[in-house]
């Protein structure tokens, strides 16, 4: 079963924004996931925030960097990659229900992005023709307890722990841990500086993942992710396969189960068998 969850595909590009990261992952095989005949240059890149979600405004300055200490990506956390399905490393044992089971997707042509987006800036336009060979996805999102066997196997340490912080949406914050920041993103406010924040504590130091060891992991930038799917012989989804999968064979919709962000005043998830 293939379960799809609504997602901002921006967040996953920037590599320095500490968001609610998703991660889906694809197969790593040089045979498949081949983008053909877009029809669209991607040079024509967006840059106007106004009217967006503000999550593109959400970003460290440039002269911020990592400590000496920690590199972007530990190279030591990388695996040989070879074309079996999973590595030995993601079928390490845990006390966990495993989650890394995988689909394949077969190819194939479709319409991506609208030509009629809700926030411009996110660049989800125009509406383009994208062709895809058969690739394979995570059934489920990474989990934390996914994760976590790929920190106690590398000694993996997140860019969020690095830095010391990482951004949290105001209203999962706790009242006493909002009384402690004193600054925001002023094209983006709703998206809160927590220090002390990242995947253990994923809404500031009095948070933990004790009880959400099947949630997915979050405060997790591009370059982690990058690591993770070193470990687990796998990569990343284009934003292709992802957006094609996520319509799950629906045309001209934009979620996967119709046009209505809230059908019948509810929250959807749907799983597709």
């Amino acid at each position: 079963m293939i379960f799809v969850l609504e997602f901002l595909l921006g967040h996953l590009q920037t590599s320095k924004m500490y968001f609610v990261v998703i991660l889906i992952l694809a197969l790593l095989n040089n045979n498949a996931a081949e983008e053909m005949g877009e029809t669209v240059s991607w040079d024509d890149q967006i840059t106007n925030n106004q009217g967006g979600c503000g999550c593109g405004a959400v970003k460290r300055n440039t002269d911020e960097q990592l400590p000496q200490d920690s590199a972007n990506v530990q190279e030591h956390t990388f695996l040989k990659i070879n074309s079996e399905k999973y590595s030995s490393a993601a079928n390490a044992q845990t006390i966990y229900p495993r989650t890394n089971q995988m689909v394949l997707i077969k190819g194939g042509t479709f319409m991506m992005g609208t030509d009629e987006p809700v926030f411009v800036a996110d660049g989800e336009g125009p509406s383009r023709k994208v062709s895809l060979s058969d690739f394979y996805l995570d059934v489920h999102e990474v989990s934390n307890a996914e994760f976590e066997l790929f920190v106690n196997a590398t000694g993996y340490r997140t860019e969020a722990e690095s830095f010391g912080d990482s951004f949290v949406f105001e209203l999962l914050l706790s009242e006493e841990t909002k009384t402690g920041i004193t600054q925001a993103v002023a094209a983006a406010p709703w998206w809160l500086p927590v220090k002390g924040c990242n995947w253990k504590h994923p809404e500031g130091p009095d948070s933990n993942i004790k009880d959400r060891m099947d949630h997915p992991v979050v405060h997790v930038s591009w370059n982690d992710a990058v690591a993770y799917c070193h470990w687990a012989g796998k990569r990343l989804p284009t934003e292709a396969e992802w957006e094609y999968a996520c319509r799950g064979g629906l045309k001209g919709r934009l979620f996967p189960w119709g046009n209505k962000l809230n059908p019948k005043d509810k929250h959807w998830c749907v799983t597709k068998s």
